[in-house]
């Protein structure tokens, strides 16, 4: 419960990044990144916001998808290219340091889909309703919004044991990085006032993880 908090920390050794995540979650988050990219088809267009080391840009790119994967830690992109070089994905692939509050700088209706793990309960309230409305604009008619990451449990005794667990966890995040993460409130609501429709939901037994895929009407 509330393990993706701990994200924060691995996030500082990111060629360690991986395995941890793969043990502190026990596959699950494999398991929602396969689902996730069983949605694209091969020639997609994709653009992965906080790709940190590559795990779904590469799932992707191995579907056939041409990813442009952006993140803006240096040192995760640097893993991602070693990683894409090794699996001879690196053609398939684009690695940019950049931020999803600079989305603006890319095309209207240039995307097949759009994709994020874990990162959209990093930013704040305004950058999150601006990263959402953005996705919204770059996508075509049609395409996808594909989306993995940690929510607030609509059950209120979900959330009272939820919210407790992760306060005592974000303390000990906070100590060794000075940052942390906000579970998301709402988040089909929130895709759903920028105008996507949502076709997909679950969660999980705790109701502290979602994926959810949404479409840009046609």
């Amino acid at each position: 419960m509330s393990v993706y908090i701990f994200m924060r920390i691995f996030e500082r050794k990111p060629a360690q990044y991986d395995g941890w995540i793969r043990i502190f979650t026990r596959g699950k988050l494999d398991v929602a990144h396969e689902y996730l990219v069983s949605r694209l088809k091969k020639g997609d267009l994709v653009l992965d916001i906080g790709c940190g080391t590559g795990a779904l840009s590469l799932r992707a790119a191995k579907k056939g998808a041409r990813v442009k994967a952006i993140d803006i830690n240096p040192a995760a992109l640097e893993v991602a290219r070693s990683r894409a070089d090794r699996e001879n994905l690196s053609h398939l692939v684009e690695w940019l340091g950049m931020s999803a509050v600079e989305l603006d700088k890319e095309k209207t209706s240039a995307f097949d889909a759009v994709m994020s793990s874990l990162c959209f309960s990093e930013l704040n309230q305004d950058e999150l309703m601006f990263t959402l409305s953005e996705t919204a604009r770059i996508l075509k008619s049609g395409g996808l919004l594909l989306v993995c990451d940690e929510i607030r449990p609509q059950k209120l005794v979900l959330r009272t044991l939820n919210g407790l667990l992760r306060g005592i966890l974000k303390i000990v995040v906070l100590m060794f990085t000075g940052l942390t993460t906000k579970a998301i409130v709402d988040l089909p609501g929130k895709i759903e006032s920028v105008g996507l429709a949502v076709e997909y939901i679950s969660v999980n037994k705790m109701g502290n993880f979602m994926q959810i895929v949404a479409r840009k009407p046609f």
